[in-house]
């Protein structure tokens, strides 16, 4: 995830700068929390499959197992670092227009928002 610390435009001062800032740090935690998200997914995914795995199975082993909740966890980091769920844009839709700002997640509508585009309230 790319940190934005300074303003993209030299010209943003004060409040864009803030502003920015946020966006930043508010993109960042939705991956974070995606990220997690998954990895608990897929650790109760893989723990099913431990359960059920015979006795001289190589995911009963215990090497194998930290070694496949490591690669778990970095999977889980590079598929919400791609936004792979839409969970990270979810969360974002929701907190960042209320905030008054617009980043490109929210602005891009959903695959369920292309039916009430045509719709007028």
């Amino acid at each position: 995830m790319l940190k934005i610390d300074t303003p993209l435009n030299p010209a943003a001062t004060g409040a864009d700068a803030d502003a920015i800032r946020l966006q930043a740090r508010a993109a960042e935690a939705a991956e974070k929390f995606e990220a997690f998200f998954i990895k608990q997914m897929m650790s109760q995914m893989r723990s099913a499959t431990r359960a059920l795995a015979d006795d001289d199975s190589p995911l009963k082993n215990k090497v194998n197992e930290d070694m496949m909740d490591m690669a778990d966890g970095l999977v889980a980091d590079a598929m919400a670092g791609q936004r792979a769920f839409g969970i990270a844009d979810l969360m974002l839709k929701q907190i960042l227009p209320a905030a008054g700002l617009s980043p490109a997640a929210a602005a891009s509508p959903s695959p369920g928002d292309e039916s009430k585009q045509g719709m007028k309230p």
